[in-house]
């Protein structure tokens, strides 16, 4: 069975080109994917998805305490939109109720941006981890805002030591190798308002900052969820599986889920490179659940 640390639900349908699903659809869809429980994570940042109270997030854990972990999720322009805004009262109020994360962080804003920097200040004085996605663009799209080769989340990382960041995303995953063009790095919105654009494929010739930041920095963890990181891992057979071995207690598997039926090949992936010896039965373990059975403290 697998624990996913990253997944989104709402207690209702929401009318919007996404249709995400209820936390029934969700626990639906984890009965087919052999997924034991799931962190829920809200969105409150309005950039693109309708703004969820964490209260929802609340509701449906307490409603099914055996399949879901809360997360909650602050703006970082709640109260004041200062970069001396009291987000510790709200951080702690959430912890005290039962979540334990931040995320998934998703203003289209600098990573550097002092607002969200004192939201990261409060995270790691409160000891929630933080999940973030990441842009390449500074408008017309949502997730925080890094240059190619990752400095900000680098600065943060030495920031903030004794805060747990979760890569994620393609911003940062794509750097699991060296960029061939700053382009690969994320797929955008075209006038249309659909996606475009591609992320890297093919063998790693050289390694990229991502394994880098794994080895320097200890508060560095990864997480799995959503195609970009399968495509980061799956895209060279022979890289992957050394990568997963070497961070293999830093890296959690993940889902990303927003849709009932979205796909999710990296359950496939981690099973095939089990079973063909890929990965060791230890790797695979660690990386399916008891990476996230230690980390949250479950039974």
């Amino acid at each position: 069975m697998f624990i996913d640390i990253h997944a989104h639900a709402y207690r209702k349908p929401v009318p919007f080109v996404v249709q995400f699903c209820t936390a029934e659809e969700l626990i639906q869809r984890y009965d087919e994917l052999g997924i034991e429980k799931g962190v829920l994570l809200p969105i409150v940042s309005p950039e693109i998805y309708f703004p969820q109270a964490n209260e929802d997030i609340l509701d449906m854990a307490e409603k099914y305490p055996d399949r879901f972990i809360p997360y909650c999720n602050i703006d970082p322009r709640a109260l004041t939109n200062s970069a001396e805004a009291p987000l510790d009262r709200v951080l702690s109020y959430y912890k005290d109720k039962g979540c334990k994360g931040l995320g998934e962080v998703m203003l289209n804003a600098e990573l550097m941006d002092p607002l969200v920097q004192n939201l990261f200040r409060h995270a790691e004085r409160i000891g929630l981890p933080v999940v973030f996605d990441g842009s390449d663009q500074k408008t017309g799209d949502f997730g925080l805002y890094d240059d190619p080769g990752l400095p900000q989340l680098e600065h943060t990382l030495q920031r903030f030591p004794n805060l747990i960041i979760f890569g994620h995303g393609p911003v940062f995953w794509a750097e699991i190798g060296r960029l061939e063009t700053p382009g690969e790095r994320a797929i955008i919105f075209d006038i249309k308002g659909g996606q475009v654009g591609r992320l890297p494929s093919g063998p790693i010739k050289e390694e990229g900052v991502v394994p880098k930041l794994f080895r320097r920095y200890p508060n560095l963890y990864g997480d799995l969820s959503d195609y970009t990181a399968h495509n980061a891992i799956s895209r060279d057979p022979e890289y992957g599986p050394k990568f997963l071995t070497e961070f293999q207690d830093r890296l959690f598997f993940g889902t990303d889920i927003c849709t009932k039926n979205m796909p999710v090949d990296l359950v496939d992936t981690l099973i095939n490179w089990r079973d063909t010896k890929k990965i060791s039965e230890t790797v695979f373990m660690k990386i399916s659940r008891e990476n996230a059975v230690k980390f949250f403290g479950l039974s």
